[in-house]
């Protein structure tokens, strides 16, 4: 069983069950939907369009595992896009298309797509080189070259050939982010989607009644919900522009269940006037990934967000889903500062230095073995052997696992500051620095000094308005958390910004912000 065939099993069992519900309306060829504000498919009709263009597809290109590269922002087309390059066996590329035209290119010229489908509002954002271009969203203004609408028109009745591929061919080439250096093809294979899909219903249990609101990019975390609810027979909720306050917004207008957002987007949503009177009574899991959140905001925003506040971990070498905490579990104080316990089909385990598995409570890097592991890094068999080591993915993040199978997450290996002899976590300084109530958002990093080898520092977001009711200085920062903490682990400096540097989906970067006031 393929990954796709998750979702033409529900459109076989639910053919009349709405499958998108959409605020901004495609362009539609031929004619669909049932009218009104709201654009509605449901499963019969989004699997005859997702057919077509998989046979559009497979006409442009027969080669099963050729690539197709698709630069979009959220929407109908994005999602009829990514769902026909599996249904045509193809590899899925996603290029995010708030990410440099540099960047975009190299992964272009690394993965070779044979079809780009690109939205109009993205043509000046990436060279598609050789491959066939196919607009996705369009704009106003003239396209040489087929349409995505227009393709399923030409196609329409047609159906894809299936091909007896193998499990651990591939589905997607995704980049990382390049926090570790250059960013790495991660070749995730049907196994691996598989293994998610199935991770992702059994821990977190949705069922058709889940409207799964698309709020973070379909490039990135987003996408992993997808199949997981159309498995189930549930709902995709696409909105408009995407912001804190409009996510809010359409939390309540269209009654999301789920979705998936990195921290950063929760405290700017805290951070927000009108978040105390907010109905999110719909909210079932409102899943926090991408970064670890602080214990602070997971105890406040708790009961504001309908108790439905969890969080999954896992890399793009291990897509999103080798730890999940439930709401229930995270309740529960003594676990606001764990990621929760290993997910189903993944084993996970803290081990030192010299590859030895650790006991509970005994710190280490936190390594996973299973089928949701990558396959290796695309065209790059030395950083595989780097990173996936007897069948364990070193995932270059400190940790601890308590007796009951709690895992706690420390920070990156590289990012442990080393002051006076003395190792600091930045998450264990952040959790405090988060419980002050000027500080919207903050990041910790060391800095060389002359004194202690390296020097703890901090950059904070402040509160503007009246939610602090006043300024704050970098003495009085520092002294709170000197009060809560080990001086040792206390900031030297406070850098106190407008705004921390962030990458194109929000996550804020440490190395950015340690590059910048090294500078100062």
């Amino acid at each position: 069983m393929m990954p796709i065939d998750h979702f033409f099993r529900a459109a076989s069992l639910w053919p009349e069950r709405t499958a998108i519900e959409a605020e901004i309306k495609p362009a539609l060829k031929p004619q669909g939907g049932d009218g009104g504000a709201i654009f509605r498919l449901n499963y019969a009709e989004l699997a005859h369009r997702v057919n077509a263009l998989a046979a559009a597809f497979q006409a442009i290109d027969p080669e099963p595992q050729s690539r197709v590269g698709i630069c979009a922002y959220n929407s109908v087309e994005h999602l009829v896009a990514w769902l026909a390059t599996f249904a045509a066996d193809k590899v899925w590329v996603p290029l995010n298309p708030r990410n440099g035209k540099d960047e975009l290119n190299r992964i272009i010229g690394v993965t070779e797509p044979t079809i780009a489908v690109i939205d109009g509002d993205c043509l000046d954002k990436i060279d598609p080189g050789d491959a066939t271009t196919v607009l996705g969203k369009p704009v106003a203004g003239g396209f040489d070259g087929p349409g995505l609408w227009d393709l399923i028109d030409l196609h329409d009745g047609e159906a894809p050939v299936r091909h007896d591929l193998a499990p651990d061919d591939l589905q997607a080439i995704k980049f990382t982010g390049g926090s570790s250096g250059v960013p790495k093809g991660v070749m995730q294979t049907y196994r691996v989607w598989n293994t998610c899909i199935a991770s992702m219903v059994a821990s977190f249990e949705f069922d058709a009644d889940d409207r799964h609101l698309l709020a973070a990019p379909m490039t990135h975390g987003a996408n992993t919900l997808i199949m997981p609810i159309f498995a189930k027979g549930g709902v995709q909720l696409f909105m408009g522009k995407s912001n804190p306050v409009a996510i809010m917004d359409a939390i309540e207008r269209m009654r999301a269940t789920s979705l998936f957002v990195p921290p950063t987007v929760i405290y700017m949503m805290m951070a927000d006037e009108s978040f105390e009177s907010r109905d999110f009574s719909s909210l079932r899991h409102f899943i926090a990934g991408g970064a670890a959140m602080r214990p602070d905001a997971v105890a406040k925003a708790m009961p504001m967000l309908n108790n439905a506040l969890e969080t999954c971990y896992g890399q793009t070498e291990a897509p999103q889903i080798a730890i999940c905490m439930r709401a229930a579990d995270w309740l529960d104080p003594r676990y606001q500062t764990s990621t929760g316990v290993a997910t189903t089909l993944t084993r996970v385990a803290c081990m030192s230095p010299d590859g030895e598995v650790l006991a509970p409570g005994e710190t280490g890097e936190i390594v996973l073995k299973g089928d949701l592991v990558m396959k290796g890094y695309y065209k790059m068999p030395d950083k595989t052997a780097e990173t996936i080591i007897d069948g364990w993915l070193h995932t270059g993040d400190i940790g601890v696992i308590d007796e009951r199978g709690y895992i706690f997450i420390k920070d990156r290996i590289r990012d442990v500051v080393v002051t006076g002899g003395f190792n600091v976590y930045p998450n264990d300084v952040e959790a405090v620095l988060g419980q002050h109530p000027a500080v919207k958002e903050c990041v910790v990093f060391g800095l060389p000094d002359d004194k202690w080898g390296e020097a703890v520092h901090a950059a904070v977001e402040v509160h503007t308005g009246g939610i602090t009711g006043g300024s704050v200085g970098e003495q009085e920062i520092i002294e709170f958390v000197k009060s809560r903490l080990d001086s040792v682990k206390a900031p030297k400096r406070v850098h106190i910004v407008d705004e921390l540097p962030r990458s194109p989906v929000g996550k804020v970067l440490r190395r950015e912000a340690k590059t910048l006031f090294a500078e100062t």
